[in-house]
């Protein structure tokens, strides 16, 4: 098993602890039970010492900005006090992990920070939906996008506000080690294993699948058990006994997404998971997912996944073999 990879938590005066708790959580949290040590995580501050936080605690953090310079990973939650001139030091820290290639993710409006280093010019990127309209005014270099929980650009990462973090620190164990561990990791924290980047970071109606039953669940449900078969718009509208169009809106509503997209996303997880714990050929996979053949499901693993069934099944068959179980780390 290789080596865990080193995440760093880079906080500043005034940071809010829900951010701070969901890196925290997912690539902090000891889980022997589950298997090896994937993430070792550091907190780390421009000057160490009491942090003040958001809601009028302040935590110890024990580690200066050294730590960045041996992450893999950092992460910057977000920030209450937005008129406060962030720490330089902290910023052309950033701005030299950038330079040597590390991944740098932000919560909420720690894109504000990761933006004021200037990691974010000419680029996509998202944060909590409220603050959108003072970054955009901040930042007019960066695309600004307040309809997704998050924006994967590569070397930097981005997320909406509060809960949407959890959504991309899974997205990132996802991309570390696969779905299988990401799977072990929210069923964990008791959260959804998967959300899409593109969902809305808000929706008419804003109960999760795991809340309180929906009227579309038994669609979605004989969606998922019929899987490997080819399902059309209009199958999916007759099942809940609606027109296209009234469906496609309540769907929106309850999903945040549409039923094609919601249906392709089930797709591709099932055949992420196929391909790390089984050895049916690539071509049984995707008929077994309803991709029809291997070409087809080539084509959205490269649009979804910027990779290759084939490669992501070696890169993921290998990591998580050697009899060890999915960690929550």
């Amino acid at each position: 098993m290789p080596a865990p990879l080193a995440v760093a938590v880079l906080v500043v005066p005034s940071v809010v602890p829900f951010d701070l708790g969901v890196p925290a959580q997912v690539f902090g949290y000891p889980r022997p039970d589950l298997g090896v040590q994937r993430y070792t995580l550091t907190v780390c501050a421009d000057t160490p010492g009491p942090i003040p936080t958001s809601t009028g605690f302040s935590i110890l953090v024990e580690h200066g900005l050294r730590a960045l310079q041996r992450a893999h990973t950092i992460v910057v939650p977000g920030v209450d006090d937005l008129e406060t001139p962030f720490p330089p030091a902290a910023l052309r820290a950033l701005r030299r992990a950038w330079d040597r290639g590390t991944r740098i993710v932000s919560i909420c409006s720690g894109a504000f920070v990761l933006a004021e280093a200037g990691l974010l010019a000419g680029r996509r990127a998202t944060t909590h939906w409220m603050d959108v309209p003072e970054f955009r005014r901040r930042f007019p270099g960066t695309t600004c996008d307040p309809n997704v929980l998050y924006v994967d650009d590569g070397q930097v990462l981005t997320s909406a506000g509060i809960a949407s973090g959890i959504d991309l620190c899974l997205h990132v164990v996802r991309a570390d080690y696969g779905a299988v561990v990401a799977n072990a990791v929210a069923r964990r924290m008791v959260v959804a294993p998967h959300r899409s980047g593109g969902q809305a970071q808000f929706a008419q109606r804003p109960m999760g699948p795991e809340t309180l039953p929906r009227p579309l669940d038994a669609t979605r449900r004989w969606m998922l058990e019929h899987l490997h078969e080819p399902i059309t718009l209009e199958q999916m509208a007759a099942r809940a006994g609606q027109s296209v169009r009234t469906f496609s809106r309540h769907f929106a509503s309850e999903s945040a997404t549409s039923p094609v997209r919601w249906l392709l996303t089930q797709r591709l997880a099932a055949a992420r998971q196929w391909l790390e714990e089984s050895d049916e050929r690539i071509e049984d996979v995707a008929r077994r997912c309803g991709f029809g053949t291997a070409i087809n499901m080539r084509v959205h693993f490269s649009r979804a996944l910027r990779t290759s069934p084939g490669a992501y099944r070696r890169a993921f068959r290998l990591r998580n073999s050697g009899g060890d179980r999915a960690c929550d780390r």
